[in-house]
């Protein structure tokens, strides 16, 4: 069985310890939590007044407006309630790239633990976490739960998986989105290659259901700066055998001007569907990286 020790480091456990992963938008929940819930109930907030009709609990209501009007009115409240989150984690064979600054770490080891992280995160503050993982399909799909038992759950299922083969973005959000029958927060942790605007047409569908959206964008350092200078080996990670042996001198610009067009057209994309695109280069610690966006995320609630 997997523990946390297997994924988070004690360093990362303390720098991590304060955070608190907050919905901005309004969330579909089931206990009283953080976060504020589309339905109206009994707890902290005062929504508003609507008349007393049989069978409303009498203890709610108002006496003072019926002291001023000499009428029945039942006061509403927005309940606060706990987040129902969802982790997204890409297993295609792209993930599976360690490139030379890296130490040898590939960007799905590094999403493991970057999952793993915001599941501890989530159980530790009460909220409800899932894990669905995918490449060509959905590879295993575990609902939200807020048990600390449940992490157990999802921290077995990230260590077993393995990357490989290709994926259509699109195609597999759109399986997904008919198990997702409760609105919350979705974060998906991916390099996003593929298809954008099969990849944006997906996303959405998830906005249209009403989800939040996160997308950690895993990169290799590699991938963002091409310093390949000799002649080399290029293996296709997705397809099995695909391989070109190429000058890099002779791709580098075009590459990189593929590279601009591609991140561009994703950040646009996901600005116009109010969606936050978050960069992660395996090279960089992911707890620090999680802290800094989580407290930039929290100062703009």
């Amino acid at each position: 069985m997997a523990h946390v020790s297997d994924f988070l480091k004690p360093s990362d456990l303390q720098r991590i310890s304060n955070l608190q992963v907050l919905a901005r938008q309004v969330v579909e929940g089931f206990t009283s939590g953080f976060h504020r819930s589309p339905h109206k109930g009994y707890s902290v907030e005062f929504k508003q007044h609507r008349q007393y009709v049989p069978g409303d609990e009498i203890r709610r209501l108002d006496w003072s407006v019926f002291a001023r009007s000499d009428r029945y009115y039942i006061r509403e409240y927005e309940e606060e309630t706990n987040l129902r989150a969802t982790l997204i984690l890409d297993r295609s064979g792209s993930m599976n790239y360690a490139g030379t600054s890296a130490d040898g770490v590939t960007k799905y080891a590094y999403a493991t633990k970057l999952a793993a992280c915001l599941a501890y995160m989530m159980v530790h503050q009460a909220d409800g976490v899932g894990l669905t993982t995918f490449d060509t399909q959905i590879r295993s799909h575990i609902p939200p739960r807020s048990r600390v038992s449940h992490l157990r759950v999802i921290l077995d299922e990230l260590e077993k998986g393995q990357p490989g083969g290709e994926t259509d973005l699109g195609d597999v959000f759109h399986e997904l989105e008919a198990k997702l029958h409760r609105r919350g927060l979705l974060i998906i942790i991916s390099d996003c290659f593929g298809e954008v605007a099969s990849f944006l047409k997906a996303l959405a569908h998830f906005r249209h259901a009403r989800h939040e959206i996160l997308v950690f964008q895993i990169w290799d350092r590699d991938e963002l700066e091409f310093p390949f200078k000799s002649w080399t080996q290029f293996d296709c990670l997705e397809q099995a055998g695909v391989k070109h042996l190429l000058d890099p001198a002779m791709l580098r610009q075009t590459y990189l001007d593929n590279l601009a067009a591609f991140r561009d057209s994703l950040v646009r994309g996901c600005r116009r569907h109010n969606i936050d695109l978050v960069p992660f280069c395996t090279d960089e610690p992911y707890a620090n990286a999680l802290a800094a966006y989580m407290t930039r995320r929290l100062g703009r609630r």
